[in-house]
């Protein structure tokens, strides 16, 4: 261990650097070589000496007043101006720096001190000097107060001043005022550097021409004896482009956002469109007309084919869409529903493809079409013979290409989309009559479906009415009673020229007319059913199937005769034909007249 101690302490005097070792009480411990000659002191006499020997009084003074309380409550000093007197009694300026040294546990051991002439160290700290100045980094430093001492080169450059217009005057007068305010005033400056450094602060400073440069700020405090902040060295960070690239970014990114979020809201209208618009749900029925037409829905819905589904207006053509799309390997992507007889001639192409915004008057944002909605799932165009014929053969491309451009947009973009078409008008007469492209009736067409009205699915009717009764009653809040066998009779007596749509429609009203334990169904009016099968049928074209006068008179005869055998011929009271369908009791005895009906045999007796 003492071959070691020599070892470190041999190294120790010969470092080409005036070095000293001092106990606690200030006595010199070892010394290097350099300081010994410096001093002319011989090892031995340092021994008996400590600095306050041989210093002249102002060093005294400094070393006593200043670094030793320095030294023990920081544990170093640095650059103190020091007098020493040397063996001859000759003054000697040096500049000191020490530390002081404690053990694993904290226990005081030593203070060392370290020399250079004062000389060179004013050669160094020109040096530093200009080594300071010419760093490429902004730079400048601060006194106790907020006064520039000193500035970078680069500093000056950023801003565009001259040293000698910056030196002497406080950093607040180049600041812009937005920044002063916030910082306050000279008295607030010289708070904020009484409370030492800090790093990457926010902090503006505006340059010679009034530009404001956005700043990141760090500061290292010198300090006194005492502690207090003598000087501030502040490096900067101009980070005014980058500031102004991300605010340009988090703009854009808002609006994008806000184009996002609507632009989701309208696809998950459109998606859930068809959903709500067929709420009836399921395909209901056991007709020998609906297992055709599920057979062939079985069929197609698993090949990628395009699909025209035909029928009358409300035969549910949307359910059977919804059917091929369901039992298709497309069922966990969107169906998005078109009406197309309900957008207007100018906005079909936008509807259908999309736009960018400035494409026309009124396009403000990008909006995307039906088509990309669709992408990878099923789009259902209905009333597909209501697309103008200049925007048909933009629609061929896409069903055969498989891309489409947006209005105002040169990009093509590639869509995966199936289409199902409906329609209630004959196709064929229109390609005929040059009012829809016949390439494009083909594509369409791949796997025509027909739908059947209800009229001839008469087995399905009482299936689908309480299927409808159920989930109305459901809707509604109503307890109502099932259909008895007089309403049963009555439902399936009726032609249903509105298909189920109507029939649906008629449950709902007669749920909404019930009373207790009664259903009333408004099937009895002549006058409106004439009205509502001739419109109906004039808007198929179809004028063959118009109910006649005596066809009308027939169903009503069935009607009258079906509620009179459903109350065993009781014309009035609660439990009478007439409370059933809703007419006066003296009406209905003057239908019966005019009818010639009579109670059968077997009920005579009974109260009518």
């Amino acid at each position: 261990m003492e071959q070691e101690l020599d070892h470190y302490q041999m190294l120790f005097r010969r470092i080409p650097v005036m070095a000293a070792a001092m106990d606690g009480r200030g006595f010199f411990l070892d010394q290097s070589d350099v300081l010994i000659a410096r001093l002319g002191y011989s090892r031995e006499a340092f021994v008996s000496l400590r600095p306050t020997d041989i210093a002249d009084a102002a060093s005294i003074k400094r070393i006593e007043k200043e670094m030793v309380p320095q030294l023990r409550r920081t544990g170093s000093v640095n650059d103190v101006p020091v007098t020493f007197l040397n063996a001859q009694q000759q003054p000697v300026s040096l500049v000191t720096s020490a530390i002081v040294e404690h053990d694993a546990d904290g226990n005081y051991l030593r203070t060392i001190a370290v020399y250079r002439d004062a000389d060179a160290a004013e050669e160094v700290a020109e040096y530093y000097l200009a080594m300071y100045r010419a760093t490429p980094a902004m730079l400048h430093t601060v006194d106790a107060h907020g006064y520039i001492a000193n500035v970078s080169n680069h500093w000056l450059r950023k801003l565009g001043y001259e040293r000698e217009e910056v030196l002497g005057r406080s950093i607040l007068e180049f600041m812009p005022p937005s920044q002063r305010e916030q910082l306050g005033d000279q008295h607030d400056i010289e708070q904020m550097i009484a409370a030492g450094d800090f790093e990457n602060e926010q902090r503006r400073l505006r340059t010679r021409d009034g530009r404001v440069l956005e700043l990141l700020m760090s500061s290292v405090s010198d300090r006194d004896a005492t502690g207090a902040v003598v000087r501030m060295l502040v490096a900067s960070k101009d980070v005014t482009a980058r500031n102004e690239a991300e605010r340009a970014l988090r703009r854009l990114l808002d609006e994008n956002a806000v184009l996002r979020a609507e632009l989701e809201a309208e696809r998950d209208y459109l998606r859930e469109e068809v959903k709500v618009s067929m709420k009836f749900g399921q395909v209901v029925g056991e007709s020998p007309a609906l297992r055709a037409m599920m057979t062939r829905i079985e069929a197609v819905a698993a090949t990628p084919a395009s699909v025209l589904i035909q029928g009358e207006s409300g035969v549910g053509k949307e359910l059977v869409a919804r059917e091929i799309h369901e039992r298709s390997s497309r069922h966990d992507q969107p169906l998005v529903k078109v009406n197309c007889a309900s957008i207007p001639e100018d906005l079909f192409e936008s509807e259908f493809f999309g736009h960018v915004k400035g494409a026309f008057t009124g396009a403000h944002r990008d909006r995307i079409g039906r088509f990309q909605l669709a992408d990878g799932g099923t789009l259902f165009l209905d009333e597909v013979g209501e697309i103008p014929l200049d925007l048909q053969g933009k629609l061929l491309r896409v069903l055969q290409e498989n891309e489409f451009e947006r209005v105002g947009d040169d990009r093509t973009r590639k869509v995966d989309v199936r289409v199902v078409a409906a329609t209630n008008r004959d196709l064929r007469e229109a390609v005929a009559d040059g009012l829809f492209r016949e390439d494009l009736y083909y594509r369409l067409s791949v796997f025509p479906i027909d739908v059947p009205p209800l009229r001839e699915r008469a087995d399905d009717v009482v299936h689908l009415a309480q299927h409808f009764l159920a989930q109305t009653a459901k809707d509604f809040g109503r307890n109502v009673p099932p259909l008895n066998r007089a309403e049963v009779n009555m439902l399936r007596a009726y032609s249903w020229p509105g298909n189920v749509r109507e029939l649906k429609n008629v449950i709902e009203r007669a749920v909404i007319l019930s009373r207790g334990d009664k259903l009333r169904f408004d099937l009895t009016m002549p006058e409106s059913v004439a009205i509502h099968v001739t419109e109906t049928k004039a808007q198929s074209g179809d004028a063959g199937d118009v109910m006649t006068e005596a066809e009308i008179r027939a169903l009503m005869r069935r009607n009258t005769i079906a509620a009179l055998e459903a109350r065993h011929w009781r014309v009035s009271g609660p439990n009478g034909a007439a409370n059933l369908l809703g007419l006066k009791p003296s009406t209905l005895s003057d239908r019966i007249r005019k009818m010639g009906l009579t109670r059968p045999d077997s009920l005579d007796g009974k109260q009518a």
